[in-house]
């Protein structure tokens, strides 16, 4: 068990810090109806607008100073310090993994919600907001500015862009010096260690044909097949953890037709950077000698020859073991692998 030091110790026992918990618990139920009011908003990737707005005119009512959207879609606001402080993010994503469409009607049983997105990650923006009161009603006066912010494009392929943004671009990127985001219903750890993440949407194409008539053509499903069984048996350490997964597939248009389009993602993590650089080239290299096994196992005279890669964004990712957010961004990549033809 961690012992708490002098100065969180100090800091719990003061009347403030009391004043603070007593404001979480007397607004519990205006908390629940924040995460209520948000979670009915629809917010799938890379359609978080209008739950934007909402959490917008919130930070407003909460009196945060200076807020805004920026040109990624994130929302925040300022909640200033007394100065000569470093800046502080506290940030929850905007963003649900479930696609447009999806019912997210909250249902209440006792102490628990049930509602698409509900946990992962609305309950966090209430949370923000709950926060902010509880400062505000204990007087705390922080000696850095605090920035709230609700980021956008935190699920899937999203690929982290809110993020990506306010560090790189955005117009506070010179002065953070910390970033917290508050990502999970759990709230007896911090994660402060961190997982790099790669992931590919990798495509196969070749000239497809009539499952019939065709036959004997190149097949890119019998390319990705190849990929994924080579990709399955690859040995990877158990520490540092490296781990791999091909997710989503997709492609083809009929029982009777060799497809001539078909992907699958891929999803590859390590604690270390050096092994996760090693899975990346081996995984490339395993796409390419699929794609030339295909080509050498069946006729592609009815094709050009062709092959291309287009190289995905690179930055820093940080999660903890666990695969809790810890800050950050997360890697991917795109990547077409051509089945080419031959005379």
């Amino acid at each position: 068990m961690t012992e708490t030091s002098p100065q969180v110790a100090s800091l719990m026992a003061s009347e403030a810090y009391r004043r603070v918990v007593a404001t979480l618990a007397a607004e519990h139920e205006r908390t629940v109806e924040d995460i209520v009011t948000l979670t009915q908003i629809p917010s799938p990737p890379f359609q978080e607008a209008e739950r934007a707005r909402a959490y917008e005119a919130m930070l407003r009512a909460h009196g945060l100073e200076d807020v805004e959207m920026d040109e990624a879609g994130n929302v925040m606001g300022v909640r200033p310090g007394t100065g000569n402080g470093p800046l502080i993010v506290v940030a929850a994503h905007l963003d649900t993994v479930f696609p447009a469409g999806t019912d997210v009607t909250v249902r209440r049983e006792g102490t628990k919600l049930f509602a698409p997105g509900v946990g992962d990650d609305t309950r966090s923006l209430a949370v923000l907001l709950a926060y902010m009161r509880a400062l505000d009603a204990g007087g705390i006066r922080t000696q850095s500015d605090i920035l709230f912010v609700g980021d956008v494009g935190e699920e899937g392929l999203g690929d982290l862009r809110g993020i990506r943004h306010l560090f790189t671009k955005g117009k506070y990127r010179e002065r953070i010096k910390a970033f917290i985001t508050v990502d999970s219903p759990e709230m007896d750890r911090i994660a402060v260690g961190g997982i790099g993440s790669k992931r590919y949407r990798v495509t196969f194409r070749g000239p497809g044909g009539h499952s019939f008539g065709a036959f004997g053509t190149v097949n890119p499903m019998y390319a990705m097949a190849q990929a994924m069984q080579e990709l399955a048996q690859t040995k990877v350490p158990e520490k540092p953890r490296t781990t791999f997964a091909v997710t989503v597939t997709g492609g083809g248009t009929s029982i009777n037709a060799i497809p001539n389009e078909v992907w699958m993602d891929v999803d590859m993590r390590s604690q270390s950077a050096e092994e996760l650089a090693k899975l990346e080239a081996h995984f490339q290299a395993v796409v390419h000698a699929a794609v030339a096994a295909e080509n050498a196992a069946r006729s592609t005279r009815t094709g050009k020859n062709r092959r291309r890669v287009q190289a995905g964004r690179r930055s820093a990712g940080r999660r903890d073991g666990g695969g809790q957010r810890a800050g950050a961004a997360r890697h991917r990549g795109n990547y077409r692998a051509w089945l080419p033809a031959q005379p």
